[in-house]
């Protein structure tokens, strides 16, 4: 009777961790979506008024609002000690981007991709997904150590992420990309300065808090269930925070804005690899744990593929036969890694 009872004290004690770390994981998703939102709205505004270009805010602070969510949660779980989280996050992202974007907003639209995206941008994809490969396989090639993201090895994808930033405004003061471009990019709202300022530094806050709850949500759920961090960050952390991603390229592709829905993930897949991933490891290094070449090679495939499929098959096009074996793909791959734990 005793051990029933503490039995039954035990299970419901259980219930109510796990309902906590529920709700701490919705409010942190709503406060990361939220503030994403505010912060681009705000810059952007910020940006109009001091002169700059509709391609440049696009490529820019619209890059940076979709990724926020990433970068704030890769943050803090690389300063709160949860580093598969933070690298798991970056992975699982970027996979979701490709194979369920694109994939989702090509079913609902095929997908047209400029000449040059083909030949600069998506290429810098490919090659971020691939140096992240050997970064986690470092330990194979180096025959010692562990495989990781090293300060080091941070601070080279952070000078990359500089690199490519100078590249795109470069871009911008190109006539034909910028004549393309704003034709494609999303009107930005106009605010006063005021509440410009006070959109960033609540976005920015909401951010913060946001990715921190949603961080210690995600974590609780992990332990309760004996899942590991690695394969939480890879899915319901990776889908959470792609969730910008998301509404931002099926809007576009419901109003024909194929450009912005393609710039979208193509640049937030970037900056996730060179930027969150950069600043995370300048914090503390990322050992890659039990995110293994199944995760890193599925990234690195899916790049691939999405490239083929946008030059060869049908000549820069993602059609909706293509975004369905991009879902499929997905879906796949998550079958996969459940069925390996």
């Amino acid at each position: 009777m005793h051990s029933t009872f503490l039995h039954g004290i035990e299970r419901n004690l259980y219930i109510i961790i796990m309902l906590i770390n529920i709700f701490w994981l919705i409010i942190g998703l709503i406060l990361i979506l939220a503030g994403a939102n505010a912060l681009t709205d705000g810059a952007s505004s910020i940006a109009r008024r001091m002169g700059i270009s509709d391609l440049v805010v696009g490529l820019t602070v619209v890059a940076f609002g979709t990724s926020a969510p990433e970068l704030a949660i890769s943050m803090i779980s690389a300063s709160a000690g949860n580093p598969q989280l933070a690298i798991g996050n970056v992975v699982g992202s970027n996979i979701f981007n490709i194979l369920m974007i694109i994939g989702i907003t090509s079913m609902i639209r095929p997908i047209a991709i400029q000449r040059s995206v083909m030949t600069l941008e998506m290429p810098m994809m490919i090659l971020s997904s691939i140096v992240l490969l050997v970064m986690g396989n470092s330990m194979w090639l180096n025959g010692e150590g562990t495989n990781e993201v090293s300060r080091v090895s941070g601070i080279f994808l952070l000078i990359f992420f500089l690199l490519f930033m100078r590249y795109t405004f470069a871009s911008a003061k190109n006539p034909e990309i910028a004549a393309s471009s704003e034709s494609e990019t999303k009107p930005v709202k106009e605010l006063p300065v005021w509440r410009a300022i006070l959109y960033v530094i609540g976005g920015l806050v909401a951010l913060v808090w946001g990715g921190d709850k949603f961080v210690d949500g995600a974590s609780g759920i992990a332990s309760s269930l004996g899942v590991s961090d690695a394969v939480i960050g890879l899915t319901i952390v990776a889908a959470g925070t792609s969730l910008p991603e998301l509404a931002t390229s099926i809007v576009a592709a419901m109003k024909g804005k194929s450009d912005m829905a393609i710039g979208n993930v193509i640049g937030s897949n970037i900056f996730n690899v060179l930027m969150v991933l950069g600043a995370s490891a300048v914090i503390s290094p990322l050992p890659f744990g039990s995110i293994g070449n199944l995760d890193l090679f599925t990234l690195l495939g899916a790049s691939v593929l999405f490239y083929l499929f946008g030059w060869f098959f049908k000549e820069r096009t993602i059609t909706r036969i293509e975004g369905g074996i991009l879902t499929a793909g997905y879906i796949a791959y998550v079958i996969v890694l459940l069925s390996r734990l």
